[in-house]
Parts: structure tokens; C-alpha cells; sequence
């Protein structure tokens, strides 16, 4: 009988994978995707016996609105470990050959996709340009993936053991859309590509149907119909022509957005949606309805994402911006994301919420904190200002359960805060 040894690195990942996927499964999102089109594959991963890509692990800690830096350090340290085995190198470049022919196969399709689209009907457009958005989403993530296989091969032939940790995918864009779960058994048998040349231009834009997964647990941020007339950052209403102005700039960015997508220019595409976070926050909510309406819904949780990482006083202009738009969820969604900034910056965050007169947000944003931060945590935050955060830590602590509240007096007692 063979038995098979797991290194620790794996063992310890494994553990924390299990402890992510708890508390994903309560939150909802890309874990009802994953744990439905590749429940075999999730098994193997929690069991230790396979690793997932790093862009699945990063989808699960942005639903849960954790930061990534102690997963990536677990991850890069288990990639390691599990490319060291003996058939390691093997394993990798198979499946990078495999992401090639997924790679090739998502790039025929679209040019398929954008050919009928210009010709169909408007329920078969809205069919086709559901599929097109999945299949753009598929290239994506193949191209990501034959990235951080071909880091992972290169440090597994550079380094003898013990190898320097392999790290994830490098630095880029945040991956958007339907990240699909790792097993790609389904690719289409084909040779591997060269350089990806670029998507043909459409037609007319495609219109709505754009699958958004996070909806299989709750409605897109956009199914409320939140309508182009944006308010003010400050919370009155826009006057008309700032209203005219909100919607004239959502359409053109929209319109510019297709573009850079059926050209293939992710990095440009991605480059526009982050300079709407430089504008009037009061203009994101017309921005917001106009790509749901678009079939972007995808790109509109991107956004959000890094909004997350705004300094705290735009951060707080942005979600009261969301609010008085009627635009809850957003708002929800990006504070949730929020709360892997620093103690300091929340505390930044809150405090200019409540200057804006945003109450609720502010205690959205330190009940989203307490429920992914540690009690010492809360209680490291409620030194930065004790009178503002004091009361509000507790009230959000209470709102969860009496035993958050206990944990939460018992580290601030700790701490020296408790009474301040």
C-alpha cells in the first residue's frame, strides 16, 4: 500500500482554505459558483490533494471581505511544496497546455459570439451576449492561469530544494466576471496559441443578459434600477443639469467600455473604469445603472473593489453617494470590502461617514469589521478615537450576538479602553 505524504505547507493551507470556505459559504457568491460547476474538484482542494488556482482563492476572500496577504503567503508557500513532488513539473506543464487550448478555444468563440450578435434578433443578442460575457471571462482567466503556471515552472527549475515560495499570479488588474472553477476538462482539444490578436469590433453594443454570479445569492447591486439622475456627494439631490451631466458622462464611458472590450484592451478598459473613481462620487450611481443596463454588472463589482481601496474620506464619499442614491447593496458590498484597510484608515472612514451625516453606513461599515476582524482588532480600533468608535463598536457588537458583545468588552478591558 502507498502512502502518500503531505507536506506541511499543504496541510497548513488546507486548513486555512477550510476555515475560508466556512465562512464563504455564510457570505455567499463566488462559493455557490464554485461549489456548483465543480463540487468534486472543491472536495479535492479541501482535502488537500489539489491546489486552486490563486484567482479562486482571491474570490473567496473578496466575498468575505478579508485581506489577502496572509492567504497569499499560505498559498505561495503550498504551491511550492506541491510543485516540488516528484511528477511536479510534469503536472504543471500539462496544465498549462490545457489553459492554452482553453485559452485558444475562449478566443475562437468570441469572434463567433460578435459575429451573430450583429446579426440576431434582440431576445437571441441578449442569449449570445450572456455567453460572450462568460466566454471573455473565460480567456481572461485562462491567460491569468498560463501566467502563474509558467512562475510557478520557471522558480520549480531555477531553485533546488528547498525552493523560495512560489508566489501567485504577479501583479495586475483584478480578474472580473465569471471566474469558472478550476477543472477544465471541457476544453477544446487545439494547438496553442501565439500572441492573442485583438477581438473584432462589434456591430451594434451589446445589451443586457450579462450573467452576474453574485446574484445566485443575492440581487445584482444594480437590480434595483437605480435610475441616471445622480445625487450630490453631499446628499441633496443633483440640480438637472448636474443630473444631465451624470448620465451624458455614464453613456460615453459605457459606449468608450464596449469598445475597448470587443478590441481585446482589457488593460485600457479596466484603466477607464478606474479614473470614474477620480470624478464626482455624486456621478457613480448613473454610471452604475448604465453599465447594469449594458451587460456590465461585472465591471460595476470591479469598481466597487477598488473603490475598497480609496483613502477613508473618498471611500465615505462614495458609499454616502450609493446610499442617497438608493443604491443599498452597493454601498454594503463596498463597505464590506473596506474593512481590510488599516485600523487608522477605518477609523478615517467612520469618522467622515458621521460627518456627512451618514449614520447607518458607518455602522454597516464597523458591523461588516467585527464579523472578519478579531475582538483585539476592534479594540485597536477603538483606541484611535474612543469617544467616536466606542459607542458605535458596541452598538454594532450587539446587533450580532451577545457573544460577539462579551468577546468584544473582554478585549477592550484587555486593552485598556473599556470606560475611556
Amino acid at each position: 500500500m502507498t502512502v502518500t505524504h503531505t507536506p506541511s505547507e499543504m496541510a497548513e493551507f488546507t486548513r486555512w482554505l477550510g476555515g475560508l470556505t466556512a465562512r464563504a459559504e455564510q457570505a455567499g457568491g463566488w462559493w455557490a459558483v464554485f461549489a456548483e460547476r465543480d463540487p468534486d474538484g472543491l472536495g479535492a482542494c479541501l482535502d488537500g490533494a489539489e491546489l486552486p488556482p490563486w484567482d479562486v482563492v482571491e474570490s473567496l476572500l473578496q466575498d468575505v471581505g478579508e485581506a489577502p496577504e496572509h492567504g497569499r503567503e499560505l498559498y505561495a508557500a503550498a504551491a511550492a511544496a506541491h510543485d516540488r513532488r516528484p511528477g511536479g513539473a510534469e503536472a504543471l506543464t500539462t496544465r498549462r497546455e490545457l489553459m492554452e487550448r482553453e485559452r485558444r478555444h475562449a478566443e475562437t468563440r468570441v469572434r463567433e459570439l460578435g459575429e451573430w450578435i450583429r446579426t440576431a434578433g434582440p431576445e437571441e443578442a441578449a442569449r449570445l451576449a450572456h455567453d460572450l460575457a462568460w466566454t471573455r471571462d473565460d480567456h481572461a482567466r485562462a491567460t491569468a492561469r498560463i501566467v502563474d503556471l509558467t512562475d510557478r515552472l520557471d522558480r520549480l527549475h531555477a531553485a533546488p530544494p528547498p525552493a523560495a515560495a512560489a508566489a501567485p499570479a504577479p501583479a495586475r488588474a483584478r480578474p472580473r466576471g465569471a471566474r469558472y472553477a478550476w477543472t477544465d476538462a471541457d476544453a477544446t482539444e487545439g494547438p496553442a496559441p501565439a500572441v492573442v490578436p485583438g477581438l473584432p469590433a462589434g456591430g451594434a453594443e451589446p445589451r443586457g443578459a450579462r450573467f452576474r454570479t453574485r446574484g445566485a445569492s443575492r440581487p445584482a447591486g444594480g437590480s434595483r434600477g437605480g435610475g441616471l439622475a445622480a445625487p450630490a456627494a453631499g446628499g441633496a439631490a443633483a440640480p438637472p443639469d448636474e443630473a444631465a451631466e451624470a448620465a451624458r458622462a455614464a453613456a460615453n464611458a459605457v459606449y468608450a467600455l464596449q469598445r475597448l472590450r470587443a478590441q481585446g484592451r482589457t488593460g485600457q478598459a479596466h484603466e477607464l473604469l478606474c479614473e470614474a473613481l477620480g470624478g464626482p462620487p455624486g456621478r457613480l450611481p448613473a454610471l452604475a445603472g448604465e453599465l447594469h443596463r449594458a451587460g456590465f454588472g461585472a465591471d460595476w463589482d470591479t469598481l466597487l473593489w477598488e473603490a475598497a481601496s480609496l483613502p477613508p474620506a473618498r471611500l465615505a464619499a462614495v458609499a454616502g453617494a450609493l446610499a442617497d442614491a438608493g443604491r443599498a447593496d452597493d454601498c454594503e458590498q463596498l463597505l464590506r470590502q473596506g474593512v481590510a484597510r488599516p485600523v487608522e484608515e477605518l477609523a478615517g472612514a467612520v469618522a467622515a461617514l458621521v460627518a456627512e451625516g451618514h449614520d447607518r453606513e458607518a455602522h454597516a461599515l464597523l458591523t461588516a469589521f467585527i464579523r472578519v476582524r478579531t475582538p483585539e482588532e476592534a479594540a485597536r480600533l477603538a483606541a484611535v478615537d474612543p469617544a467616536l468608535l466606542l459607542p458605535r463598536l458596541g452598538a454594532a457588537a450587539r446587533g450580532l450576538s451577545p457573544a460577539v458583545d462579551r468577546a468584544l468588552r473582554h478585549a477592550l478591558r484587555v486593552a485598556g479602553v473599556f470606560g475611556a
